[in-house]
């Protein structure tokens, strides 16, 4: 149901005591007191000789092509030592139509303000109280209706408020900011900075969005989040937020240490799988890991006009007696950001680089991306030719003139990736323990012999099979996806960070079992994102790793790293032992299985 624009409901009889009548009931919008103008107010985007979208697509288009086309020719005048204020005929005309277009939409994204002073002079909220016609008058959501003359006819049945879509909110000004979302002339993303409360934009926002939808949002809670805190690094947009339980698993003994492991899941059976794995692991001596590489990657894609020239970029960026001096153009950037090394590729003439750089605590793809920035613009002195085409990453909407509008995908982030799996990304950790004999026996229930039969046909041969990319293993992404989502990292890369390879062999005799994971690409960090928000720090503080480590840069990103390690481990141990055992079916039929009628709960 669209609020915004509802076609008046058609004439219907209705009886009465004088034998019959026939009664309109019609909403009127936006409300007037004026009975005898039933238009729309008028709008500032009335004046324009086209369509607002095809202007705007016009003014648009303009202003970046004009720009492009500006920065192109000044970019050849600095390389033709051409004074910047000699211009000729067509770069007038590029200025004059770049200033007309940034008026024109700097303009357009006031259009707003001129439009709610106009609409207020019309239908202000204190006028309609005031009005002495008795034709009009509001009713409970705020809406101006008309009424009969009660002398001629009865009015027919009032239809009742649809309560869960339509809220009262808590002023009349709120109201009239809905109804403007509602009508478009007021955008919603722009309610944060108008409001300047956080919470408030989001109440209004919902409310909008259920009337405009006709859906409710009953069930997503709004009361108890810091909305402040989300505002331009988490979510945009916000009208709620989901909750999802957080389980405890542990202790793990990992390293000499021991930790509770908060995973946030909707999957029963994980944490306590999860913690069955600890128990074993826990009772057999604890688990070791060890931190074997250490770097973030990112990849831009520059272009040449000829595979020659190409390569001779790829031999000059290869050059050891060349990295010292790239190194210190890209460490400008950071004060934690130290360039490792660089990794090229070809393919005709386009040439994609690889830079990977220590990023401390931070799980870092921001940070270099700006020392890559650095080192290209460098580097530009020198190949004057090479067009950059794109960088690999997130896109983020503040960086999209800058970083993110690069896409070289030779990263690689959050996709399945070869270069990930062998050369690694982020954090590369093996983690190992050894179970006795009689652990595997009590806590386990199951066999040395047939957990490394179950892990060979399972975990290697079926998936080298199904032709698997870093998936040589039972769940590593559950129990990943579970720390990722509890501690703050970003959910997406899941995708890389489960890369696993789950070994075990039978030793001392074939009595104990050597269990190991090795994970090449773990990408966390304990500083900056999601690790900020409140439920997210106090998982970080549980675990021992909140913030930045002042003893030694990066030592908590390294140690959250190691322990997803050592709970993959504990999850990839009770999960091949129910397997071999015949026990995961039972388990998820008892555990992960809800006996709430779903439907009575929905209605």
């Amino acid at each position: 149901m669209d609020t915004r624009r509802r076609p008046p409901k058609p004439r219907r009889p209705t009886s009465s005591q004088d034998g019959g009548g026939h009664h309109l009931h019609q909403k009127r919008l936006p409300p007037t007191i004026d009975n005898s103008s039933p238009s729309s107010p008028p709008k500032a985007s009335d004046a324009l000789p086209l369509p607002l979208y095809l202007t705007n697509a016009i003014f648009f288009t303009l202003f970046f092509s004009v720009a492009y086309y500006l920065l192109y020719r000044w970019r050849d005048k600095i390389r033709n030592s051409t004074p910047l204020h000699v211009v000729t005929f067509p770069e007038i005309a590029a200025i004059i139509s770049l200033t007309a277009s940034f008026i024109y939409l700097l303009g357009f994204f006031g259009i707003d303000f001129v439009q709610s002073f106009i609409t207020r002079s019309s239908h202000d909220a204190w006028e309609l109280e005031g009005s002495h016609n008795p034709n009009f008058l509001i009713n409970k959501d705020h809406r101006l209706v008309t009424c009969p003359p009660p002398s001629s006819i009865d009015p027919i049945p009032k239809l009742p408020n649809p309560e869960t879509i339509i809220t009262p909110l808590a002023s009349v000004e709120d109201e009239e900011i809905v109804k403007s979302v509602t009508e478009g002339t007021l955008p919603s993303y722009s309610l944060e900075t108008k409001l300047g409360d956080c919470k408030r934009a989001a109440v209004i926002r919902r409310e909008a969005l259920q009337r405009t939808t006709g859906r409710s949002l009953e069930g997503l809670p709004i009361e108890g989040f810091d909305y402040d805190s989300i505002l331009g690094q988490c979510c945009e947009m916000p009208v709620g937020y989901v909750q999802i339980p957080v389980g405890i698993a542990g202790p793990l003994s990992l390293n000499g240490m021991e930790f509770m492991v908060p995973m946030a899941t909707t999957e029963g059976c994980l944490v306590a799988s999860t913690n069955r794995g600890c128990k074993a692991i826990y009772a057999s001596g604890g688990a070791s890991s060890v931190l074997y590489a250490d770097g973030m990657t990112r990849a831009p894609v520059v272009r040449f006009e000829t595979a020659k020239r190409a390569s001779e970029l790829k031999l000059f960026l290869e050059d050891p007696d060349n990295f010292d001096t790239l190194s210190t153009v890209f460490n400008r950037s950071s004060r934690f950001g130290r360039l490792q090394g660089i990794q090229c590729a070809m393919a005709g003439k386009n040439l994609y680089i690889r830079f990977k750089c220590s990023t401390g605590d931070a799980m870092g793809m921001n940070m270099v991306s700006k020392g890559v920035q650095n080192v290209l613009d460098f580097l530009q002195a020198d190949f004057p030719d090479m067009e950059v085409i794109g960088i690999s990453g997130d896109f983020l909407f503040i960086d999209f003139l800058f970083f993110h509008n690069w896409l070289g995908n030779y990263c690689s982030d959050k996709k399945p990736a070869a270069v990930n799996w062998i050369g690694g990304r982020g954090k590369s950790v093996v983690c190992e323990a050894i179970i006795k004999e009689e652990i595997v026996k009590k806590v386990l229930k199951t066999s040395v012999a047939s957990l490394v039969e179950l892990n060979m046909l399972k975990n290697l041969a079926g998936s080298a099979i199904a032709g698997a990319l870093g998936g040589f293993n039972a769940h590593a992404s559950n129990v990943v996806s579970a720390i990722f989502i509890a501690t703050g990292q970003d959910p997406a890369q899941n995708v890389e960070s489960s890369n696993c390879i789950t070994m075990m062999e039978a030793v001392n005799d074939g009595k104990d079992l050597h269990i190991s994971v090795t994970m090449p690409s773990i990408e966390v960090g304990t500083i900056g994102g999601g690790t900020q928000l409140a439920s997210q720090s106090a998982c970080l503080n549980l675990l021992g790793v909140k913030g930045a480590s002042r003893e030694s840069a990066g030592s908590n990103s390294v140690l959250l790293a190691n322990i997803v390690a050592g709970s993959v481990l504990a999850g990839e141990l009770s999960l091949m032992a129910a397997i071999a055992q015949g026990q995961l079916v039972k388990s998820h039929m008892k555990y992960n299985r809800s006996s709430k009628d779903i439907s009575t709960v929905a209605s």
